[in-house]
């Protein structure tokens, strides 16, 4: 054991107590956020199959691979597809990375999906969705979206629901099913800390990174067939 760590470390026995206890309260705290995001989301979330309809479907980007939707996105977008074909949604919001000239992922969200048979006209692009909170900030404020289905993973479609509640709108989630192994354990290891940001975006609910004037793609697409309703 390195001297300075040796250094450190309670010398008494009383010294060790209140390190355990301050360790269990530094843990309890860390992982308040989490608990918060399944309390709040648990009776949100659903099936494609039992997801109850809302006018717009909404699919966070999940990273690409040569251009190319990476796996977890490909599967957010073939249970996009399923809702919309089903009548689940009318429309589909994808929103995404685009911050650089070659990473574009809702134009490559939106490729996937109208080779999959979703009409173009019915897929709006949100391309500053450079996190959770931006997307769904973006989709309330810009896009007026105030009903929707959310698609992602299990292990993060909680913090979507949270904050895209937080921002207005009311959602409910599918979460995809996906292999439990390295990258989703990854991913759930990570949604640990990130409930911790979307605990401060909930509660102060900061302006995106780009906000931009209001779109009316969301209401052209629901107006093609005879749907007002946002």
């Amino acid at each position: 054991m390195p001297g300075w760590l040796r250094a450190r470390l309670p010398r008494t026995r009383l010294g060790w107590r209140r390190l355990v206890r301050v360790s269990v309260l530094v843990c309890v705290v860390a992982l308040l956020p989490a608990t918060w995001l399944r309390l709040s989301t648990d009776d949100r979330i659903r099936t494609v199959a039992d997801v109850p309809s809302a006018p717009v479907g909404v699919v966070f980007g999940a990273g690409l691979w040569n251009g190319e939707p990476s796996p977890y996105l490909a599967h957010r977008l073939d249970a996009a597809v399923r809702l919309y074909k089903g009548g689940r949604v009318h429309a589909l919001l994808v929103t995404g990375d685009n911050s650089r000239h070659d990473y574009d992922e809702p134009d490559a969200m939106r490729a996937y999906l109208v080779k999959r048979g979703v009409p173009d006209r019915r897929i709006v692009s949100d391309f500053a969705g450079f996190d959770t909170w931006d997307s769904c900030s973006r989709a309330r404020r810009i896009f007026g979206v105030h009903k929707a289905v959310l698609v992602s993973q299990g292990f993060h479609v909680r913090r979507a629901l949270a904050l895209c509640g937080a921002a207005g709108i009311d959602a409910y989630g599918v979460a995809v099913d996906e292999p439990h192994e390295v990258t989703w354990y990854f991913g759930g290891t990570r949604e640990v800390v990130a409930a911790g940001k979307a605990a401060l975006d909930a509660a102060f609910e900061p302006d995106p990174h780009f906000l931009g004037p209001r779109e009316r793609g969301i209401e052209e697409a629901l107006a093609e067939r005879g749907s007002g309703s946002r």
